[in-house]
């Protein structure tokens, strides 16, 4: 809930005004509320009335609501949606890796594409990562360079504190430029993926609600703080990648972090990519054995293909903003409010019905307008 794209938050504000500041709480409240939900679809009642887990993933939930039509018909649809945003990451990871390095070293004349080439060489080793506790090593190690970057931010804008004027918070705002920031703000907080894994982890399952309140509230706390007080200070100034607005000193120090961030960051959503992959094969032929040929060919080529979408796509909020969009909006709202209708639909209460129909409705609209406008910036962009 606290990864790198936190960082396109105040540029978001920046097209958003006041609004981009509820949208930020609204979005941790539905989130929150879906993440409950999609849980709560993998559970029924048994004969004696108690709540009995008779799902394990994201995809067994799909599969339930189809199987009248498909029996694996929703999983892989899931799966498709699930792949997509999780190489959607890696690229943006790619994108913003090449930013960085063009903007710690803009007396070299190379193009950010080229930039993201470079980085493409230092996550070449990651054909070779077979298990997640080799992901979780380098995840540590992320957390630590994010929670320091985000302190150093957040100082130095609290020493420019006498600089903090209301007047450049925008009243008046362009809806196109408004319905990216919706994108950006969703995608910051998507983590319905990894929910039901995480669940089924817990030593306590029961105290599941409680973790998801607090986190959300948590991260809804310190993302409105770091968007809030980074836009206070540079304003209208407020660039896609906001460690870009920081003095010399400082920018190049933390756009290095933020490299290694970003580095570090790509081998979770690569990998969990990969084992989505890997499962479809295994079905297909009945057999957990992956060839090592075939391991490092699949694994090579989404390593390629994160490459090409990184050079012939490099607008980091644009693409975040469509990503959210997309996938975002489809794993965080529409699914998981469709899924708990479908599945519990006699169980559930006149008011509860209504709060799932509205998350649809709302997720369908944001989803909509987000993707025609940020494909008209994309466009717009390369035009």
């Amino acid at each position: 809930l606290q990864g790198i794209f936190v960082l396109g938050l105040p540029y978001a504000l920046l097209h958003s005004g006041y609004s981009g500041l509820f949208l930020i709480i609204l979005a941790a409240a539905l989130c929150c509320y879906t993440g409950k939900i999609l849980i709560a679809c993998l559970y029924e009642e048994n004969e004696a009335g108690q709540l009995v887990r008779v799902r394990d993933t994201y995809e067994d939930i799909a599969n339930a609501c189809c199987k009248k039509l498909s029996p694996s018909l929703g999983g892989i649809a899931v799966s498709v949606t699930q792949v997509t945003e999780l190489l959607m990451t890696c690229v943006l990871y790619l994108v913003v890796s090449g930013t960085l390095l063009s903007h710690s070293f803009p007396s070299v004349p190379v193009a950010e594409s080229t930039w993201s080439a470079f980085a493409f060489v230092a996550l070449l080793p990651c054909v070779l990562i077979r298990t997640l506790q080799v992901v979780s090593k380098l995840s540590q190690l992320c957390s630590l360079v994010h929670f320091v970057m985000v302190l150093v931010v957040l100082t130095y804008c609290l020493t420019q504190i006498q600089q903090w004027s209301w007047a450049k918070f925008r009243l008046s705002l362009e809806f196109e430029d408004f319905l990216v920031s919706v994108g950006v703000i969703i995608f910051s907080y998507t983590s319905q993926i990894f929910l039901p894994t995480l669940e089924g982890n817990m030593r306590n399952p029961g105290e599941f609600g409680c973790m998801l309140n607090w986190t959300h509230f948590l991260a809804c706390v310190l993302k409105t703080a770091f968007a809030l007080t980074a836009f206070l200070t540079w304003g209208e100034d407020t660039k896609e990648v906001i460690t870009d607005n920081l003095p010399s000193f400082l920018q190049t120090l933390l756009n290095l972090c933020l490299l290694t961030k970003a580095l570090l960051s790509y081998p979770l959503p690569f990998f969990a990519a990969t084992e989505i992959v890997f499962v479809w094969i295994s079905r297909g032929n009945h057999s957990n054995y992956r060839p090592p040929l075939l391991a490092l060919g699949v694994r090579g080529s989404f390593l390629l293909l994160t490459l090409l979408m990184a050079v012939f796509i490099p607008h980091f909020a644009l693409l975040m903003g469509f990503t959210g969009s997309v996938t975002g909006a489809a794993m965080t709202f529409l699914l998981p409010s469709l899924f708990h209708l479908r599945l519990q639909w006699n169980k559930l209460s006149f008011l509860e019905k209504c709060a799932d129909i509205s998350v649809f409705i709302l997720g369908s609209l944001c989803s909509l307008a987000g993707i025609v406008c940020s494909i008209k910036g994309l466009l717009g962009a390369f035009g």
